[in-house]
């Protein structure tokens, strides 16, 4: 794995000559952030060697290098899932890569189902722990004590200075946002209404399938997160709502305006 991240590391920096601050990962229907980024190179997963390849609609496939509120960012433009077959080392393999070429924080954003009352549809939440129920860790196997320490702390996986950031952003422009937990899950089945209400009682606010391997894999190796979810659906409650593929990227890509709006301030104030 080490020879592997350095490869495709050198590869990136051969080709563009670009070291980045931040790296940042867009989840469904969040891809539009790329249109605020002034591009400097743009490689698609097919062409980057050892890298996967993301298969999920609403996914762009590209790797983005360039410009956003007066920083240098390294963007994936659509993320690999567990679900679609990958190990969790290959799900978090471009968070390596990131930690290679430099990059000082790294933010996410997902799209996830709301289970805290509070929430509704298109509504921004701020991620402050999680709860990984998904079958697997990226640091199981031999640890690799280049890339992190075998035991890494989690007792803070989100940084507090960047969420205080965002959410002031959020005020500042009166989107509805909210701080919460995020539960993740393996999927791709969407939730039944008991598992809804199970994840709900074990104390998380939002579910999705992503996110957290990342984040795990990125606290591994010291770099700082920043994760934000769209909730793009409700479950939990007395009525079951049905759900599908196509309304959550129709709501995320409703709410994506908001959204690039407060990373593009972020970025700028950190």
């Amino acid at each position: 794995m080490l020879d592997k991240i350095k490869q495709t590391a050198s590869y990136i920096t051969e080709k563009t000559d670009f070291t980045p601050e931040f790296g940042i990962v867009l989840g469904s229907g969040l891809g539009g952030l790329v249109n605020e980024i002034e591009i400097l190179h743009a490689l698609p997963y097919t062409s980057i060697p050892n890298f996967p390849v993301s298969t999920v609609k609403g996914h762009g496939g590209k790797l983005i290098l360039g410009m956003l509120g007066g920083k240098k960012v390294i963007a994936l433009q659509g993320r690999f899932h567990f679900y679609e077959g990958y190990s969790m080392q290959e799900v978090t393999f471009p968070i390596r890569v990131f930690q290679a070429l430099g990059i000082k924080k790294l933010l996410l954003s997902n799209a996830a189902g709301g289970m805290n009352p509070k929430f509704h549809v298109g509504d921004i939440v701020f991620i402050n722990d999680h709860i990984n129920l998904m079958p697997s860790n990226p640091l199981i196997g031999k640890n690799h004590d280049e890339l992190g320490p075998r035991f890494p702390d989690m007792s803070e996986p989100y940084d507090p200075q960047m969420i205080a950031v965002a959410k002031q952003i959020a005020d500042k422009h009166q989107f509805r946002s909210h701080i919460g937990v995020y539960a993740a899950v393996s999927g791709p089945c969407f939730e039944t209404p008991a598992e809804y209400r199970y994840i709900r009682t074990i104390g998380s606010d939002l579910v999705g399938m992503s996110t957290v391997p990342e984040v795990i894999a990125a606290r591994h190796g010291g770099t700082p997160c920043f994760a934000v979810s769209i909730v793009t659906d409700l479950g939990g409650f007395e009525t079951a709502q049905k759900v599908s593929h196509e309304e959550v990227l129709e709501v995320a890509t409703a709410a994506e305006k908001k959204l690039t709006t407060i990373i593009k301030e972020m970025l700028a104030q950190l």
